[in-house]
């Protein structure tokens, strides 16, 4: 991975609770954070003494890179979302701007955690479809804003391949949202679900709390009682 291909665009705990529907007795299992990127979500639950790994690409590189590449695409990011306001509901954020702070707020609370979740193994560089991790290491594994809202860059196979291996690394998979950057229902979920049914898998749609995107309504949930491989 290059630092210049990365778009940073953190998420906070508030936000990861209303998009997974994450309930106190969630909260209390060893979870998974897939393509976290700079979200604070680690960050806020250690400080609530609960068990989160993170893993994603962006971790191998310094507080310092990261931190740049933040203030190169930020004005970008948000030069996109005031152009493309109509794509989404202003109801929790109530505009552009609040969304802006919204997010550095978030990145900046990853940033001040990040050198500390290295060292102590809570942010692990590592991406799909290959993740360092034992089978069913984690009871809840969450996946946002990756899998089907990449669906033009991340094609079907890639999808299948990245969704067998978070049913394999843990129990409950929740991944959200299942529209693309366009809006449009990803062309990719009816084979992802057709394929882990072949495995025994438990696939399910389910309303979350959250719709900031228009059409982000559901979120996939996935059970499995055995082990991928």
């Amino acid at each position: 991975m290059k630092l210049e291909s990365v778009v940073p665009w953190g998420r906070s705990f508030a936000e990861y609770e209303a998009m997974f529907n994450l309930t106190r007795e969630d909260l209390q299992k060893n979870i998974l954070g897939c393509a976290d990127g700079p979200a604070s979500f680690n960050a806020e639950m250690t400080e609530r003494g609960a068990q989160v790994i993170s893993a994603d690409p962006i971790y191998q590189f310094s507080r310092a890179e990261i931190d740049q590449r933040v203030a190169e695409v930020y004005p970008k990011i948000l030069a996109e979302t005031k152009a493309n306001a109509d794509d989404f509901i202003w109801q929790k954020i109530k505009s552009p701007e609040e969304l802006g702070k919204v997010r550095m707020a978030a990145m900046a609370r990853f940033l001040d955690d990040y050198e500390n979740g290295i060292t102590e193994g809570r942010y692990v560089g590592a991406s799909l479809p290959f993740l360092p991790f034992e089978p069913k290491q984690f009871q809840l594994a969450l996946c946002s804003h990756y899998l089907f809202l990449y669906s033009d860059q991340v094609d079907e196979t890639a999808h299948v391949k990245a969704v067998n291996e978070l049913c394999r690394v843990a129990d409950e998979v929740r991944i959200y949202p299942l529209i693309t950057l366009g809006g449009e229902p990803s062309s990719h979920l009816d084979a992802v679900i057709k394929a882990l049914n072949n495995y025994g898998v438990d696939a399910r749609f389910e309303q979350t709390n959250a719709q900031f995107q228009k059409g982000a309504t559901q979120m996939l949930v996935l059970n499995s009682a055995d082990s991928i491989v």
